[in-house]
């Protein structure tokens, strides 16, 4: 009998495992799909107006703060990064999407720091991990406070994700002779969803194609990183172990594979929270882990990108503004001592304030998220129509 259990244990682990994978691939296909009727959606609605419907954002300031806010309120930046992608193949100036996909580097944090409120009870624990959440906002505020305005000076970040991109389209092309294989595989179900909402008026139908689109997104990003979690989390417990600790490089590398591998990078940085707010971990080890998964959160949307098929150079290219300006950020700041440094001390020093007055912590969530870019967006949109 348990001759018979244990022929018939490998083969319920290998197809419960099969499920997940096929699972992960239906998910895929969908973001793929959405992403590409969302650009449709868009293009649907706004005509030749895309500009102006994106006028209040021309402000970079103003696209810095829609990306914050958009990602700390839905907490996925992979989610937020793949609706830019679409909305630049429908007519989003690659320009005007540059300051939203930094924003959505900001915005992204908010989750680690929620996680380290467990940690509240217990003062020591709470500074570990606060320290831990919010070294990851610094670094990220950082960022973009040294890029932000280099890229409105020089477009440093949009001139070289161009040059890639092309390199990239040239090299490995997704089409054989004209024949594009993304989109004779998703055309059956974004004709489907188009059809659909044929029946609503213009501009609605394309409005309603949005939402359909940004639901799927949401949907197929939250579920796919549960399987994937799943799926592969004994590979990426085994990986966190035996990276962390082992050296910068090591740590950045591990960081960016569990990242890739889970597809969220909220998830990974908040894996390592508790470990550091009971002391397994110092706030030195996990910083370059933390950095590393800003990197991996980038593939996402460069899955994205390849839905696109009218206007492919331009999502690749801001696919490619997000990796570059993460892989940028990583090596400047962390390769000089100085800079490296910075968010180490504020994140001590915060955490140090907030672990003997728990109400800076929650003070410090709802102003950094919420309160100043709401201010700050409701400023420039008054002062574009005074303009």
């Amino acid at each position: 009998m348990d001759n018979v259990t244990e022929e018939i244990e490998p083969s319920s682990q290998e197809k419960t495992s099969a499920y997940l994978w096929i699972g992960i691939v239906v998910l895929v296909y969908l973001l793929i799909v959405a992403v590409g009727i969302i650009s449709y959606g868009f293009k649907s609605v706004a005509g030749d107006r895309a500009q102006e419907l994106f006028q209040f954002a021309t402000n970079p300031l103003a696209g810095l703060i829609v990306g914050t806010l958009t990602t700390a309120l839905i907490q996925s930046s992979s989610t937020v990064t793949s609706v830019i992608v679409g909305l630049v193949a429908g007519g989003l100036p690659v320009t005007v999407a540059v300051p939203m996909v930094m924003g959505a580097n900001i915005g992204t944090t908010i989750t680690n720091t929620l996680v380290s409120l467990g940690h509240i009870r217990n003062q020591e624990e709470f500074k570990s991990a606060f320290a831990a959440a919010t070294i990851h906002d610094f670094f990220n505020l950082t960022c973009v406070l040294i890029f932000l305005p280099l890229e409105i000076a020089t477009h440093f970040l949009e001139k070289y994700a161009s040059f890639f991109a092309n390199l990239l389209v040239n090299s490995f092309s997704t089409s054989l002779d004209g024949f594009d294989v993304i989109q004779v595989a998703t055309a059956p179900v974004a004709n489907l969803l188009k059809a659909a909402t044929e029946v609503f008026p213009h501009p609605f139908d394309g409005l309603a194609l949005m939402a359909i689109a940004l639901v799927l997104i949401f949907v197929s990003i939250l579920y796919m990183g549960k399987l994937l979690r799943l799926a592969i989390v004994g590979q990426a417990k085994i990986l966190l172990r035996s990276a962390i600790g082992r050296g910068s490089a090591m740590g950045i590398l591990s960081g960016m594979l569990v990242t890739i591998l889970v597809q969220s990078s909220s998830t990974t940085t908040s894996l390592i929270v508790p470990l550091v707010g009971t002391g397994l971990l110092a706030l030195e080890e996990v910083y370059p882990f933390t950095l590393g998964a800003n990197i991996g959160t980038c593939v996402t949307a460069l899955i994205a990108a390849t839905a696109v098929v009218d206007n492919h150079l331009a999502a690749l290219e801001i696919a490619m503004v997000h990796l570059l300006f993460n892989v940028t950020g990583v090596t400047l700041i962390y390769g000089i001592p100085f800079l490296r440094n910075l968010p180490i001390l504020a994140a001590q020093t915060l955490a140090q304030i907030a672990s003997q007055r728990k109400y800076i912590a929650f003070a410090y969530i709802f102003s950094v998220f919420f309160l100043i870019p709401a201010i700050l967006l409701g400023v420039t949109s008054m002062r574009s129509r005074l303009l």
